[in-house]
């Protein structure tokens, strides 16, 4: 059962099931093996991310010296990005209650002892479009907290196949990943789709870059 964390913060505990997960495993590395994930860097300084990133769908999001920014290709092969994975579309019609598609999909992948600094997701030039999350692999302890970065947080475990709806009133909260949490296996999938090492976590998140149109 969906449950309210904040105003427009909404967890969808298990919204994905073994066969969903399953399916979506196999998309993930579908799109891998088409836009390989990079290590992206910190503006100005340069610093890597302890999280790999890749991206599908006509826009991807990258980060490095020059900046935080929205492209259409892979800035290391040049390629487009692949198509969004149908079971993610699926959940983003399920759950986004906007009226079109994503237009970009960032795909987050953490090692075990990998982590997301708080952060705001405000690169979008429409802020009226949730941000939907799904997770697979390990478990993983989100924090979220408020406007201000200084804002008081709390936190909730997420677990694979859940979903995270960022929308309304918490689209711009200050959100991050503490820690994951040991886990001995690899993905709850084909151990072909071998993208995470063992107690790695995948996380999706699915994001409306443009107004639409009219």
């Amino acid at each position: 059962m969906a449950r309210e964390l904040a105003p427009g913060l909404i967890h969808h505990p298990g919204f994905l099931d073994p066969a969903a997960r399953l399916r979506l495993a196999d998309e993930v590395a579908a799109v891998l093996d088409d836009a390989p994930a990079i290590t992206p860097r910190m503006p100005r300084t340069g610093t890597p991310f302890s999280v790999r990133m890749s991206n599908a769908g006509p826009l991807g999001w990258v980060s490095d010296i020059r900046g935080y920014r929205y492209q259409a290709a892979h800035p290391e092969t040049g390629r487009p990005w692949p198509a969004i994975p149908h079971t993610a579309l699926a959940a983003w019609d399920r759950l986004a209650c906007y009226p079109a598609p994503p237009e970009a999909c960032l795909i987050n992948l953490y090692d075990p002892g990998a982590r997301m600094g708080l952060h705001q997701d405000r690169d979008e030039a429409d802020l009226s479009a949730p941000v939907v999350s799904l997770s697979l692999g390990a478990p993983a302890l989100f924090r979220y907290g408020g406007l201000r970065r200084k804002d008081p947080t709390r936190s909730v475990r997420l677990l694979a196949g859940d979903a995270l709806v960022i929308g309304g009133a918490a689209r711009l909260i200050h959100h991050g990943i503490d820690r994951l949490y040991p886990s001995g296996v690899l993905l709850d999938a084909d151990p072909r789709a071998g993208f995470l090492p063992t107690g790695g976590r995948c996380n999706l998140t699915l994001r409306r870059v443009t107004a639409p149109a009219g």
